[in-house]
């Protein structure tokens, strides 16, 4: 059912600035906003549903501005710096990532921030709720927005400073707590919310028991992983079956499923359209097309993706190829970990064509290069054909050159020209730091002009794509391989292209909203030139399933030559399966705001960065985690003093 719109949003208290400045939307968000309350607010139900609301708002921050993306995405081997170099720090690890950085303090800030919110919504709701099953609903909201963001604490920084009640005047001393510590604490917050929370909600964006059980699974491997080695022995069994646990129980008794097809998951068609209530979306920070709520950020991530395209002739900026920001790079890593001819994902995944859009600028054809006389002084390309194309192609391609590619109409973005060497460094072709393949999950064309930043898609914390593989890493991590392989194999089978699919629907990285045009084959010059298309990106343009040669056994896993795994020094099984499962979740979650803190949790940073990273030098020992903000270590007191220089060492992380 649908909730009544509310006179109010309840932010959080004056103090703490995190609600003022975030969005607002669907149904039970979609609200007035304000920001001044009294504490006596939330000794009422009215109050406290109001207040509840305001942390289902705190989960857009993770879509919003710089920190999505740099805290999450940077220096890893997925993404490289683009040609826009704001936040270099976050993708080089350079001295000038430190305590001062901004976005440290932001995340921190913001984490706590709701933290304290749901603090009053667990002192509170216990005495003034009488209704049995919302006062269950609301406790249990409460539990999980609280774990939610101690488990980003802990991922980020380590340890933390534990607070479990509220905060209604300025506190000042602090203690870092331990990463242990932070976990049993993450895990019985969870743990309550699971026994809490409903099995369906009663809004859409509402959270659920399936919600805490899939993260329940996620902070039960993560907590088993390398990273924790150092004291985690104890737990680290019952942890594993932990997450097979809960992970089996969202895939087997939730009823959330897998979409039957990965393209449906990126198809946006329209804010809250269908592609934002699939049943394999577990939970998604809530954002709309409500421009009179719409607050600071909106989602943002459709900005920091896409190269350039529109200082090429023929082209401009328009709002189906994105307002390119340019900050993430994709790297030489993220186009070879897919099999390209047989996996979807990829070209459900990156753009690698652009139609003209400004066919009065479009480029001729010069005597030198046209591929006949009748041709010269004609345009290259009309409105609506092809004018930008990238060839995704492997070292050993022949075909291509930097003079040749001038016979071919569009402009020629080549991966391998003749003769270059085999890399993951990105010193071949004419990709570079501002034109690159770029990865359009996050397209959104419902924005109202093309300069406009603020996206309306909703933003996918949880979904049923990386559930399926918590269970099958934890299966392999118990050695327990046979029984890992239906749930990897469940997700590469929806990832083969179906009997009938067309892969020529694909080039364009999926349909983006406002830009469903299937490629025109006038658009090449001839057919002989399409051919070479498919040809040379490792694509068929056939109709034929690739469901067979996408299910694996365990030793095509064992034998495989594809996995990187001599680059990354893998000779167990156990060591090729935790690179072939990190590889998996590249696959199916390219860029989904999860890479950084995979790679720290495995400890494989380092070692990945160094063979897949074009710049990014993280060090051993220090950026596992992020430093601790100065603007906190500043401010705290011990004994009603500040904290003295080697105080506020003491505290901060390692290396900082």
């Amino acid at each position: 059912m649908k909730i009544l719109n509310k006179k109010y949003i309840y932010a959080l208290l004056a103090a703490i600035p995190l609600l003022s400045m975030q969005s607002c939307q669907k149904d039970f968000l979609d609200e007035e906003l304000i920001t001044s309350r009294n504490t006596d607010d939330y000794k009422t139900t009215e109050g406290l549903d109001g207040l509840v609301t305001g942390m289902y708002q705190s989960l857009r921050f993770h879509f919003n501005y710089e920190w999505a993306y740099a805290t999450t995405n940077y220096g890893t081997d997925e993404f490289w710096i683009g040609g826009d170099r704001t936040k270099e720090m976050w993708g080089t690890y350079g001295s000038t990532l430190n305590s001062l950085t901004g976005e440290t303090a932001n995340v921190w800030d913001n984490m706590y921030g709701a933290i304290n919110s749901a603090n009053t919504v667990i002192a509170n709701v216990p005495e003034f709720y009488t209704d049995g099953n919302l006062k269950n609903t609301r406790l249990g909201e409460g539990y999980f927005i609280r774990a939610f963001n101690y488990f980003k604490l802990v991922k980020q920084y380590g340890g933390v400073p534990i607070k479990l009640d509220p905060s209604y005047t300025v506190q000042l001393e602090f203690t870092r707590s331990t990463a242990q510590e932070v976990f049993e604490q993450v895990v019985s917050d969870f743990t309550k919310a699971y026994e809490l929370l409903p099995t369906e909600g009663a809004q859409t964006g509402r959270i659920t028991k399936w919600a805490a059980a899939h993260f329940l699974a996620k902070v039960y491997l993560t907590r088993a992983s390398e990273l924790y080695a150092d004291w985690n022995e104890t737990t680290k069994d019952a942890d594993l079956e932990n997450t097979v646990k809960f992970g089996k129980e969202v895939i087997e008794q939730s009823g959330h499923r897998l979409a039957d097809n990965f393209r449906d998951l990126w198809n946006f068609t329209k804010p809250d359209g269908p592609n934002e209530t699939l049943p394999e979306i577990i939970l998604a920070a809530q954002f709309s097309n409500n421009v009179a709520t719409a607050g600071r950020y909106g989602n943002q991530l459709h900005l920091h993706y896409p190269s350039v395209y529109q200082n090429l002739a023929g082209m401009q900026r328009d709002i189906p190829g994105g307002r390119e920001f340019q900050r993430l790079r994709t790297s030489d890593y993220s186009v070879d970990v897919y099999d390209r001819v047989h996996d979807s994902r990829f070209w459900k995944t990156f753009k690698t064509e652009y139609l003209c859009n400004k066919p009065e600028a479009a480029p001729k054809w010069d005597a030198t290069n046209a591929p006949s006389a009748d041709l010269v002084n004609q345009v290259k390309f009309k409105g609506g054909e092809v004018s930008i194309k990238y060839i995704v192609n492997g070292a050993g391609d022949t075909r291509y050159t930097a003079e040749n590619i001038k016979k071919r109409a569009p402009h020629m973005f080549v991966r391998y020209f003749n003769g270059n060497t085999q890399g993951y460094k990105g010193a071949h072709g004419n990709y570079e730091a501002s034109r690159y393949l770029t990865m359009s999950k996050f397209a959104d064309g419902s924005r109202n002009s093309v300069a406009n930043q603020f996206g309306n898609r909703d933003g996918i914390l949880a979904r049923l794509g990386e559930t399926y593989l918590l269970v099958a890493e934890a299966y392999g991590r118990q050695g327990k391989y046979d029984q890992a392989m239906p749930f990897i194999n469940e997700i590469r089978k929806r990832a083969a292209y179906k009997d009938g699919e067309d892969r020529s629907a694909y080039v364009d990285g999926g349909i983006a909203y406002k830009n469903n045009e299937v490629v025109p084959v006038t658009s090449f010059v001839s057919l002989s030139e399409r051919n070479t298309y498919y040809e040379s990106n490792n694509m068929q343009e056939t109709t034929a399933a690739t469901t067979t040669a996408m299910t694996l056994t365990v030793n095509d896993i064992w034998t495989a030559t594809d996995q990187f795994y001599t680059e990354l020094g893998a000779s167990s099984n156990q060591d090729k399966f935790l690179v072939f499962i990190l590889n998996e979740r590249s696959r199916e979650l390219m860029g989904e705001l999860l890479r950084w803190e995979d790679l720290s949790r495995t400890k494989t940073l380092v070692k990945r960065a160094q063979i897949f990273s074009n710049e990014a030098n993280p060090v051993e020992g220090t950026h596992y985690v992020r430093p601790i903000p100065q603007s906190f270590l500043d401010a705290i007191q011990t004994s009603g003093r500040p904290l003295s220089a080697p105080e506020k060492q003491a505290m901060q992380n390692p290396g900082y």
